[in-house]
């Protein structure tokens, strides 16, 4: 079950065009948006809440990773050249697929909605809604406003102000808090997991944090050894810095670090908070990977006072 059930049960008679979910990073609103559409689709007996059945052959579909009524649309990962993107955008491309030209998404807007569902509702998530770019918001409209077969939008956010006011007021507003401790240790353990108090507190009500439970523990883990090794020597440090790299997990690594680095004095923390800034800087700039992380290492050190 998920951790934002009650919400889902305040949409399960959402006959509107789109919904717009708000939140911290990681709070649980992709999830959420998935449950939403799965709700939408069922044809089975309904939960508690209003949550799909699990067992109808929608649910299935969903099950699958494969179910054709649900496009998801995300900033893209590449530059027309093929490298990494420094700024997240959502281009018109991702809407029309004529304006598409290095083809970045597989499937367009436009085209999926012009299908109709295999079973209820074709639904939408925009995912960092914040990043649609004016154009791209200018060619939706007329989609939201009235999306063919009764087509549903989910758009999802973090900073509500970037959002372009065009679509914060075509769509309904939810907002998604973080769930208590009691609630993701309850999530941890029904998933089969184990609820320790440190990955509970990690999680800080963040169902997000869920279902990467085994990467945090260890990006954790690694952490804690690099931390460990800084007080050893500058040779395990560089060790350590060294196997860092080969098993560094940028969704998890970073936080993990400023984790274990929490309880240092304020001026420490904020000068490996500029260390680690400038490790990621590097990695996104294709530079050394193994030289970013040495020099991150030393930085370290004298953020700490080890060097």
């Amino acid at each position: 079950m998920t951790l934002h059930a009650p919400l889902i049960e305040q949409t399960s008679a959402f006959g509107g065009n789109a919904l717009l979910l708000t939140g911290p990073a990681r709070v649980g609103k992709l999830e959420l948006a998935y449950a939403i559409a799965a709700a939408q689709n069922c044809s089975g007996a309904r939960g508690m809440y209003g949550e799909a059945c699990g067992n109808c052959p929608s649910c299935h579909a969903f099950a699958a990773g494969a179910h054709p009524d649900l496009l998801l649309v995300e900033p893209r990962t590449t530059t027309t050249t093929g490298k990494a993107a420094r700024r997240k955008l959502i281009p018109v491309g991702a809407i029309l697929e004529g304006r598409d030209k290095a083809r970045e998404y597989e499937t367009h807007v436009f085209e999926f909605l012009e299908v109709r569902p295999t079973f209820e509702r074709r639904v939408v998530i925009v995912v960092g809604a914040e990043y649609l770019g004016q154009e791209a918001a200018n060619a939706l409209l007329k989609l939201v406003e009235e999306p063919p077969h009764r087509a549903m939008f989910l758009f999802i956010a973090e900073d509500l102000k970037a959002v372009l006011p065009t679509i914060v007021s075509r769509s309904a507003r939810l907002n998604v808090a973080p769930a208590s401790d009691r609630e993701v240790a309850r999530a941890l353990v029904q998933a089969g997991l184990a609820a320790d108090e440190e990955l509970v507190a990690f999680a800080a009500g963040r169902a997000g944090v869920l279902g990467g439970a085994e990467q945090v523990r260890a990006a954790l883990n690694d952490a804690r050894e690099l931390d460990e090794a800084l007080q050893t020597g500058l040779l395990t440090t560089l060790e350590h810095a060294e196997a860092l790299e080969k098993r560094w997990d940028a969704a998890w690594h970073p936080e993990a670090l400023r984790w274990v680095w929490r309880t240092r004095l304020p001026h420490q923390r904020a000068r490996a908070d500029t260390a680690l800034d400038a490790l990621q800087t590097a990695l996104e700039a294709y530079a050394s990977p193994s030289l970013s992380f040495q020099v991150f290492a030393l930085r370290l050190r004298e953020a700490f006072g080890e060097g």
